[in-house]
């Protein structure tokens, strides 16, 4: 009856234009017809039918993520690790060998380490700052290269243009993980990767309260495969928080520059502390891949500084406690600075053997710096480091 039924309608016509991007929730769309619907299916027009196979925020976001990077073709997906997934699942089968980094975020590691063996894919990890030792892993069935440019959370910095290049002499596909470079840091796809990939949860969204991630890839097929496993598997970005990351490009640049004038700062400070056993942050001339970071990086150095305290786990708990404004968190790229524990947190799966290897000690913190006041972050840094001295 009417007045006691509601019924779905269209969305009202404008001709005016929303300044802001509309949030579209809806799961489902309706078609005019099955042969209209087979058309969308055949990719003879263009529409979108079920959230899960896409959905207008995902896909206005991942072109201007694609804007950044050079790119074309971005697909969004659930998290930095759905990611990661959806190109391994969808570009290897049993018998392949992946070649990965030895120094790649925890769970990249365990990936490579532990699931992609259970599906038959062989792997191996080499030191992306040796070309000669990362030559000498490859083998007559590896199919792809995984790297980081600026490893996590060592802050490393793989050595790019060899790693390509073994790459192209191999007929081996090259995947490069840009979270932490950002693409201000590095043009990975104009640099030559045939696979970029983000975890735009990350400095790219920048908030902390979101997690998506990102991946393109140059060969139309390959790029098929991948759309179809992120498909298969579920792995589905929300339309809220594609919504919400769009939100935080735009304010991108100027976060990226605050935060990175600050991280040099740090740097600095913690260098001169006697309670500070090392500090890597690839814009020190002390840091052991500067001059290779100046080339690739062009002068941005970014947002992530790590040092190590003497005294190992019981000064790392005295700093947290001595610094309870800095929150201790295993993420990064938020607008506030956060402390992160690797040893703790991202590659607490590693054996203590493993991460010493990696030079991840007890000791060892990774800053994530924010847009913070410059002074506010260097002060409240050097009282947790005087109070663990004390």
């Amino acid at each position: 009856m009417t007045g006691t039924t509601v019924r779905r309608t269209g969305w009202p016509d404008s001709v005016s234009r929303p300044v802001v991007t509309p949030l579209q929730p809806s799961v489902v769309y309706s078609s005019d017809s099955p042969d209209a619907l087979d058309a969308q299916y055949e990719g003879l027009t263009q529409g979108y039918t079920y959230g899960r196979e896409g959905h207008p925020n995902a896909d206005l976001l991942a072109r201007k993520i694609d804007m950044l990077e050079g790119a074309e073709g971005g697909l969004m997906v659930g998290s930095g690790m759905a990611a990661v997934s959806a190109v391994m699942l969808g570009c290897l089968k049993a018998g392949d060998h992946v070649l990965g980094a030895d120094q790649l975020y925890g769970r990249s590691l365990r990936m490579l380490r532990e699931d992609l063996p259970r599906l038959g894919i062989a792997t191996s990890l080499a030191d992306p700052t040796d070309a000669a030792a990362m030559r000498a892993a490859l083998r007559p069935e590896t199919r792809m290269i995984m790297v980081e440019v600026v490893s996590n959370p060592t802050l490393r910095v793989a050595d790019i243009p060899a790693i390509l290049g073994l790459a192209r002499e191999a007929g081996v596909l090259c995947v490069i993980d840009n979270t932490f470079t950002t693409p201000l840091g590095f043009r990975a796809w104009e640099a030559g990767a045939d696979i970029v990939l983000h975890s735009v949860t990350k400095l790219l969204a920048g908030h902390s309260d979101v997690t998506l991630g990102y991946v393109a890839t140059r060969d139309p097929d390959l790029r098929t495969a991948i759309r179809a496993t992120a498909v298969t598997y579920g792995l589905t970005p929300s339309p809220y928080d594609c919504w919400m990351a769009e939100r935080g490009l735009y304010t991108f640049g100027l976060r990226h520059a605050r935060a990175s004038a600050t991280a040099a700062a740090l740097a600095d400070l913690l260098a001169t502390h006697p309670a500070v056993d090392g500090v890597l942050y690839p814009g020190r001339a002390d840091h052991p891949d500067h001059d290779r970071a100046s080339v690739l990086l062009n002068g941005q150095d970014g947002t992530m500084v790590s040092f190590t305290l003497k005294g190992g786990r019981a000064a790392a708990n005295r700093f947290v406690a001595a610094a309870p404004q800095l929150p201790f968190a295993p993420t990064l790229g938020d607008v506030a600075t956060m402390l992160s524990h690797p040893a703790s947190s991202s590659h607490r799966g590693l054996s203590p053997k493993a991460r010493e290897a990696l030079g991840i000690g007890e000791g060892m913190f990774r800053v994530s710096v924010g847009i913070e006041p410059e002074n506010m972050v260097l002060d409240d840094v050097r009282r947790a480091l005087d109070a663990v001295q004390d």
